[in-house]
């Protein structure tokens, strides 16, 4: 027991120096250095917060004389009655007032700070690296930046105008009663909110850890929601709808576990404060009613204690929500500021130029690569492709292929040897500038769900609807379009889903002519259609590659047969190279490789 014990403290110590870097972080979008209206919007605020406050504790005093005057027990008030019922009536007025203009007054610093946050937390998330995409799930990953932006928003309205004018508040009542009354009203005040914030603390500390808990189910059931959502077809061709559903249900099974834990350490903690301030409410007004029988204390005075009891338990109700939601929000923009603290893995080296490509070279120099150092991939390829060529990579599934053309776009960065453009090598050249200068159609053309318009004119921004219209001529996809009802302006479903492989594909490649990259790489652009769409499309390829470096990655071994070079991987090295005839009259692994496609081909 005294190991777990330990273990909890270290847990709560390293929760609390989590949740001070955590609001640390937030501090400079409440304070830029370069946004000076923020910082005038943030003291407006603060000063309307005080205001309200004075005005706030100066409205039960007013209402405690109102009685006495109205009472005649003391007449001579100078505001009579029925004035210091109006002066009551103003007070509350203006508490309210300046409440509201506070807030108004600090919307536009909240907003910019979500605003700039989320933008931050984006734009972080894309330049990450493939490693890290491949393993994190985007439901999680969306419902982290969800969560963690509604958390700075809660954060930065409730912990700037929450807990500061609390503790504001507490202290001016305690004052009042110390000045109006006697210590002994103010001793019972400080000890009431003393117990009761501790209780408050120290339940909720207990409470975070099962919301955390609560929230593991919730990301996990929203992955397999959305993971499911976006396999729709795979499903279906299951027949898995019912599986899905059990797979999701017993996620949410976790979930609704979870949550009943959640709400009845909620209703504990309710009955807790609770039973606390009416104890400290009800001493205080015993007090307060005995002074009255002995003649020390006035029934305005016991009003006024009444009001002041009641103005600070309304706060202090708030307090345990208030603090439950900020330890929460702490925990989720712990996580945020995580996924901001996520290192690139790829990333341009300070100062690094653009990269400059005059004739479209590129060579692979000793390659070394893998993407588990335990389990390499490429052992040592060295490769040279002249300006304009056409060159092939064939092999078996695991040969390395595709990871030829990953590290040539740089989405991973080579464990040895070097990769070049036009000598420059890849990793000392911005990776913006490499990205624009190498086009990819992938095997699996992914749209956006949105206009084909959209789809093409992603190729390169600001595009005109001439170059759209003749990437999609040159695409041999136009006259399709043409015969759709909305034309260009047809949606193509999530993920692309409303059109065919082949359409798909067609829009792909006119997405990646408009883009007019001079070097080009084909990834298995066409092994997942059809012989028919395949032969159609390989056209509309042949005239993208016109006039650039062309590096294809095939499966299909015809598509590939009037290639200037064909290169046959095997095992991370390459096992021979040479044109399609040489390979063939070499009767090597590439000749056995064409021989049996071709007697599949018969075969079928």
């Amino acid at each position: 027991m005294p190991a777990d014990t330990t273990t909890d403290a270290q847990i709560a110590a390293e929760e609390r120096r989590s949740g001070i870097r955590t609001i640390r972080k937030v501090g400079p979008y409440l304070w830029p250095k370069d946004k000076p209206w923020v910082k005038r919007r943030v003291v407006i605020a603060l000063v309307c917060l005080v205001l309200a406050k004075l005005v706030g504790v100066l409205a039960p005093l007013l209402f405690g004389r109102a009685v006495d005057a109205l009472g005649g027990e003391v007449p001579d008030l100078m505001l009579g009655g029925v004035g210091l019922t109006l002066a009551y009536g103003a007070a509350r007025l203006m508490n309210v007032g300046f409440q509201q203009l506070r807030d108004g007054v600090f919307a536009r610093v909240g907003q910019r700070a979500l605003r700039s946050l989320a933008i931050e937390t984006f734009s972080h998330i894309h330049r990450l690296s493939m490693r890290y995409h491949i393993t994190r799930k985007t439901g999680g990953l969306s419902r982290i930046i969800e969560r963690g932006v509604k958390a700075v928003d809660f954060l930065l309205r409730f912990l700037l105008f929450s807990i500061g004018p609390l503790i504001l508040e507490l202290l001016l009542v305690a004052g009042f009663l110390l000045v109006l009354l006697d210590v002994r009203y103010t001793l019972v005040v400080l000890v009431t909110i003393a117990i009761y914030v501790a209780f408050t603390f120290k339940v909720t500390e207990w409470r975070v850890r099962l919301r955390r808990e609560m929230n593991a189910q919730d990301t996990d059931a929203n992955q397999k929601a959305i993971d499911s959502l976006l396999n729709f077809e795979t499903v279906k061709y299951f027949g898995a709808e019912a599986r899905e559903v059990g797979r999701y249900d017993a996620a949410m099974q976790g979930y609704e576990g979870a949550a009943i834990k959640t709400a009845t350490s909620l209703a504990m903690l309710n009955f807790g404060q609770s039973l606390i301030i009416t104890g400290g409410l009800i001493t205080v007004m015993v007090m307060a009613a005995l002074g009255v029988q002995n003649g020390t204390l006035t029934v305005g005075d016991f009003v006024m204690v009444n009001a002041y009891m009641i103005q600070i338990t309304m706060p202090l109700n708030f307090l345990g929500t208030v603090y439950r939601e900020i330890r929460q929000s702490l925990v989720d923009m712990g996580e945020m500021f995580d996924l901001l603290g996520q290192p690139q893995e790829v990333s341009d080296k300070p100062g690094a130029p653009m990269l400059d490509v005059t004739r479209g070279a590129v060579s692979f120099d000793d390659v070394h690569f893998g993407y588990d150092p335990a389990r390499p991939i490429l052992r040592g390829i060295s490769l040279d492709i002249a300006p304009g060529q056409k060159v092939a990579l064939v092999g078996p599934s695991g040969a390395g292929k595709s990871t030829i053309g990953r590290l040539l776009f740089r989405f991973y960065d080579v464990t040895g040897g070097a990769v070049r453009i036009d000598g420059q090598d890849v990793r000392d050249v911005t990776q913006d500038s490499l990205h624009e200068a190498i086009g990819v159609v992938p095997q699996d053309t992914v749209l956006f769900n949105d206009t084909i318009r959209y789809n093409i004119a992603y190729g390169r921004d600001g595009a005109t609807e001439d170059e759209i219209v003749a990437a999609a001529r040159s695409a041999r996809i136009h006259d399709f379009i043409m015969s759709l009802p909305n034309g260009y302006d047809t949606m193509v479903g999530e993920r692309g889903l409303k059109l065919s492989g082949g359409e798909k594909q067609r829009v792909g490649i006119a997405r990646t002519l408009l883009k007019d990259p001079p070097i080009l790489i084909l990834d298995e652009a066409t092994s997942a259609l059809d012989s028919e769409t395949e032969s159609s499309i390989q056209g509309a390829l042949r005239r993208a590659g016109e006039g650039r470096t062309v590096i294809t990655i095939a499966h299909r071994l015809s598509t590939i047969a009037d290639a200037d070079r064909i290169v046959v991987l095997e095992g991370g090295q390459i096992a021979e190279s040479g044109t399609h005839a040489e390979l063939l009259a070499g009767g090597g692994r590439y000749a056995a490789l064409w021989q049996r496609q071709m007697q599949e081909e018969e075969a079928a």
